[in-house]
């Protein structure tokens, strides 16, 4: 299973010799008359486009669930906090190759660390030492393309307009996303939602391009070491 990251196989890109075609010049069709997979392509290019997002994230699995809330540049820097709901909540602060990482009690536990009590000060790690499933985000976040788009329902998110666009991944045969996508204004996809078999995740995006003020903690609030499983 792929990792429910945004989907649908690219079609063509607009060019110089493809300027007339739909979808690629200003006179292109009303959201609710354009194919699924025409409505996809404009999101992930404006998605791409972005310098900053907002993304709220609550998943379900066998193996439990989590919810987090992750403000990124999708480049190099980012914010991030996990909280998984059978206890601990980890926070992380990402600038370049450098981590600042502060979790709380039970989460140290978890993780079989002898400190018993929630951290107070960040501790520094190299970004590259992160490893998945220990909760820590990576700040570039792609919007590409694969999968069978097929056009669903006209929705509300927030009052605001939107069509839902589900797509089935082949190399997921229980996987299906279904993408809702902005039908007035800029095409920004508004949420997300992976479902399959024994997993169930659901990405809500919001702050789009707003300004970003992620720093490092100050330097008192810092120590030197690993707080994550190695």
């Amino acid at each position: 299973m792929r990792t429910p990251t945004i989907a649908m196989r690219a079609v063509l890109a607009c060019s110089a010799l493809a300027a007339g075609l739909s979808g690629c010049s200003e006179s292109s069709p009303a959201p609710a008359d354009r194919s699924a997979g025409q409505l996809l392509d404009d999101a992930n290019r404006t998605m791409s486009a972005l310098s900053s997002v907002t993304m709220d994230t609550t998943g379900a699995s066998v193996g439990g669930s989590h919810t987090s809330h992750m403000t990124t540049d999708r480049k190099s820097k980012c914010k991030n906090r996990t909280t998984w709901a059978d206890g601990g909540t980890l926070e992380q602060i990402r600038i370049d190759d450098t981590d600042y990482v502060r979790p709380d009690a039970a989460y140290l536990k978890k993780a079989g660390h002898g400190m018993a009590e929630a951290q107070t000060r960040w501790a520094k790690t190299p970004a590259s030492s992160a490893k998945p499933g220990d909760g820590l985000a990576s700040c570039p976040y792609p919007f590409t393309s694969f999968g069978e788009a097929i056009k669903g329902n006209r929705v509300a998110v927030s009052g605001r307009k939107a069509i839902e666009v589900v797509v089935h991944d082949r190399a997921d045969r229980d996987g299906q996303y279904t993408f809702t996508v902005a039908a007035e204004g800029k095409p920004y996809i508004l949420k997300v939602l992976y479902k399959s078999t024994d997993r169930e995740t659901t990405t809500s995006f919001s702050g789009f391009d707003e300004p970003l003020a992620i720093r490092p903690p100050a330097a008192a609030d810092v120590v030197d070491g690993a707080v994550t499983p190695q």
